[in-house]
This record gives structure tokens, sequence and C-alpha cells, in this order.
């Protein structure tokens, strides 16, 4: 087995990929509905959204297979078909607010149960099908 060269664990995830059929739909769960900032939109490819530290990428998977069109940017192609899943953290108060704010806004919670350790979570969906959860950070984190 051939040894590698030591480097330090990552510390964080910097971005977040979902892939999305309709990015306006998509764009406007994102940003109206759950409230997110949105960063960077390229029509008919990908929009950007803030997440706390970290970057939300939802693309068009029909595009992204292609990767970038850029020399200077030379992605290459990526995607995923099928739903994907998110989970964003939030106090037990907080999930209790966002059951009342999905639902309103007609996007019911699918799941909604404690964990073993006693962490709330409720899952729901995207306007592509992708399950989305808010947790509270203890079901990995002891706080």
């Amino acid at each position: 087995m051939t040894r590698l060269p030591s480097a330090p664990a990552p510390g964080s995830v910097l971005e977040a990929a979902l892939y999305v059929d309709d990015l306006d739909a998509a764009a406007d769960f994102y940003g109206r509905i759950m409230g997110l900032d949105e960063e960077l939109r390229v029509p008919d490819r990908h929009v950007f959204f803030r997440v706390g530290s970290t970057i939300l990428l939802l693309f068009d998977p029909k595009v992204t297979v292609d990767g970038s069109s850029n020399p200077r940017l030379p992605v290459p192609a990526h995607g995923a078909t099928g739903q994907g899943h998110l989970c964003f953290g939030a106090s037990r108060d907080e999930i209790a607010a966002w059951c009342a704010r999905l639902e309103a806004a007609g996007h019911p919670v699918e799941a909604d149960f404690d964990w073993p350790n006693g962490a709330r979570s409720i899952y729901f969906r995207d306007p592509a099908g992708n399950s989305i959860e808010i947790a509270e950070p203890r079901l990995w984190y002891d706080d």
C-alpha cells in the first residue's frame, strides 16, 4: 500500500450542491420560503445561496453535465439525478416556527420526530423533490 503524504482533514463544508429541474422555482423556494440570500445566478445554469458560512449550489443537471465552457474557469462536468438530501440546523423553537411557515407556504412536513438522543428533525420537499431536513445540531454535536 502506498504511503500518502500527510494533510489536515477538512475543517468545514464550503459548498453543498442540489440538482433541480426548475431553477426559478428552486430560487423562489430557497429565497422567499427559506429566507436565504442569493449570491450568484447564471440563468438556465445555476443559482447560489448563502447559508451561514456555506454556499448552497443549485444546479440544473442537464447543463452541468457538460462542464464549463469558460476556459478561465475549467469546472469539470458534474451532476446527479434523482432526489438529494440537505439538512439545515435550527433550535427546537425555530423548528416549530418552520413547521408553521412551511405549512402556510404549501410545503407540508413529511416527518417530524425526535431521534434516540432527543434531537428533533423535520423533513419536507423542495420543488425539485429533494429531501430537506431541519434538525437540532445536537443530532450530531453535544451542545
